[in-house]
């Protein structure tokens, strides 16, 4: 009786894959009328050697001091992302395409957020900064940071993808780069001086500090939480308003202070390592303090789905924009 179930399961499996690498054929006959773009036929070497990318390409991939098959095909670039599933290639390589065309046509990409001095007197942090995706002049801004376990940084995944769809909405989006290998402590710090420098420089880099948002991945959304409830001076940065929303994917981050930002919460109904359970104890516990939350939870979805492209949480980042927007807005009334 199984056999039927298994056949209908080998010959779904085999017509999602066939349409991926239609769509992957598709993408890469548009790109290659424009040889500066990468596709998933682009090489991991490809990345590390582009012009655009010449003085910061080892931080957009996720392992700091750890060699990479040059040869290796975008296409496989899951295989680098161990606690990450459904990486979407063509959302990988149209989120590095998006840098390479904003680079272009003479657009800043890539933001230290430490001085020289800051970094020679501390290695560690040379492996950080900012990635810029502008959308309207003048519109707030948001920082999202990818997970990875603090082992790695995910940006690939559920970083530059993000920013790439977030800005198409008229947002100003930054993805942050922080320091891997060193638990939470310094990545949260990495967050703090990331916001304050943003707040510094906000008239050069054309964005609105008012009702700014934090999203986070996993491990980025621990990082995230942690600064929305207690600040972005708790951690080393300046005295700032705390972040209009936060969104946070996946984790089971359960601190909360008295006083959180409206917070948006998605999470895979599959998820071994971030359990709805363990996600639904910090949302229960904003609830009773009347912090407007937003839950979704996806089924047939485990850990790590970014996107969530072709799965149940496709287009979850329309909602939490939304999310975020609404956040924004002053309120007459409690939610």
């Amino acid at each position: 009786m199984a056999l039927p179930f298994l056949l209908d399961s080998a010959l779904t499996d085999a017509g999602e894959t066939r349409r991926a690498a239609s769509r992957i054929r598709d993408h890469d006959t548009q790109v290659t009328a424009q040889s500066r773009h990468l596709s998933a036929s682009s090489t991991i070497g490809d990345v590390l050697l582009h012009p655009t990318f010449a003085a910061f390409g080892r931080l957009i991939l996720p392992w700091d001091g750890r060699g990479y098959d040059d040869r290796q095909p975008l296409s496989g670039i899951a295989s680098l992302l161990p606690y990450h599933s459904h990486v979407d290639t063509l959302s990988v390589v149209d989120g590095l395409n998006r840098m390479i065309d904003d680079a272009a046509d003479g657009r800043k990409v890539f933001y230290d957020i430490y001085s020289d001095a800051e970094r020679r007197a501390d290695p560690t942090k040379e492996n950080t900064g900012l990635f810029f995706f502008r959308g309207k002049s003048g519109a707030p801004f948001a920082i999202v940071a990818p997970g990875g376990g603090f082992a790695y940084v995910g940006s690939v995944h559920e970083g530059f993808p993000y920013a790439t769809e977030i800005s198409k909405l008229g947002f100003n989006v930054f993805v942050i780069r922080y320091r891997a290998g060193q638990g939470g402590k310094a990545p949260a710090a990495d967050l703090a001086t990331a916001i304050s420098y943003i707040f510094e420089n906000a008239g050069s880099l054309d964005v609105a500090t008012d009702g700014y948002s934090l999203w986070g991945s996993s491990a980025g959304a621990r990082m995230v939480a942690a600064v929305g409830s207690h600040g972005v001076a708790a951690f080393g940065g300046a005295m700032l308003p705390k972040p209009a929303a936060l969104v946070m994917a996946y984790t089971a981050h359960s601190d909360v202070s008295n006083d959180e930002p409206p917070t948006f919460v998605v999470v895979g109904a599959d998820d071994a390592i971030a359990p709805p359970a363990s996600m639904e104890k910090r949302i229960a516990a904003l609830r009773q303090m009347g912090t407007p939350v937003a839950y979704r939870k996806y089924p047939a979805l485990g850990h790590g789905f970014g996107l969530g492209i072709g799965t149940s949480a496709q287009g979850w980042i329309t909602d939490a924009t939304e999310f975020w927007e609404q956040s924004r807005e002053p309120r007459s009334t409690p939610p």
